[in-house]
Parts: structure tokens; sequence; C-alpha cells
């Protein structure tokens, strides 16, 4: 059964600097080890569409999702269509800067397809939510390396 994953980062930079980076979503493959490309249609706001495609080694696979929550200097989130997955980027202030939390949550477990094509493609669910865990400590040190370089 998937499982939420988290993982957080403070970064020494205020929350509106940490948001000029993370809400540039075509970025994310500077950042995700997973995302080959994040591509948004229409402007950031609730209801809007991504595509995506993404990678495990040399294997590739396109996903959809839509932006579920979008607030400024303080958190997104889209759902993947695909498999009914949640990833979100939270932003709290911190003494210091700011605190960047990464989740994915499974609020009704995953498709059927999903868990099928992990099993088989992937090595199991287990094996590729610790991959996912690694790749979101990856992606949140990498943005924490490109905010800060800009101060």
């Amino acid at each position: 059964m998937a499982k939420n994953l988290e993982v957080t980062i403070d970064i020494t930079a205020p929350p509106e600097q940490v948001w000029s980076v993370i809400s540039d979503l075509g970025r994310m493959p500077e950042f995700s080890p997973q995302c080959v490309r994040m591509l948004l249609l229409g402007s950031a706001k609730p209801g809007t569409w991504t595509l995506h495609l993404n990678k495990d080694g040399k294997k590739y696979w396109p996903t959809t999702g839509r932006i579920v929550r979008y607030e400024p200097n303080r958190s997104f989130a889209f759902k993947i269509n695909d498999n009914r997955t949640i990833w979100s980027y939270t932003l709290e202030p911190t003494e210091t800067g700011t605190r960047l939390i990464e989740r994915r949550d499974v609020p009704n477990g995953t498709t059927w397809i999903s868990r099928k094509a992990i099993n088989a493609a992937l090595g199991g669910e287990e094996a590729f939510e610790e991959e996912l865990v690694r790749g979101m400590n990856e992606t949140l040190g990498k943005i924490k390396a490109a905010v800060e370089s800009r101060g």
C-alpha cells in the first residue's frame, strides 16, 4: 500500500525568494532526478493542467496533473491524474529563512494500473518509494542551493 512521504529542508532565504524558484514549474527538471519535463498548460492557478515526463534509469513515462492548491509564497500542490497522488510544496517562515516541505500524499490509495506498473517495471512499491524519498531529498537540496546562490 502506497505511503505518504515527506522531506524538509531549511533554506537561508525569505519565503518570497524560495517561492520565486519553486513556483517556476518549468525548472522542476533542474531539481528533480525523476522529472524530465513539466509543462504548465495555462497560468498557474487551481485547476490548471500540467504535463510531465518522468524517468527512472532508462525507463520513461508520461503523467498528467492538475494544480489543486496555489497560494503564492506559501504552498502549491498538484494531483497526478494517473495515480491519484498529490505532490505539494509548503513554505514555512523560520527565524533564519524558510522551511521547505515536499510531500507526496496518497489519500485514497493509488490506481490498480499504477501499482501493477510499479511492481512490473520499477522494482515494487517499497523500492520505488525509497527511491522517491532519495529523489525528494535531492530535489530540496538542489532548490536550496539555487535559492541560496542567488542571495
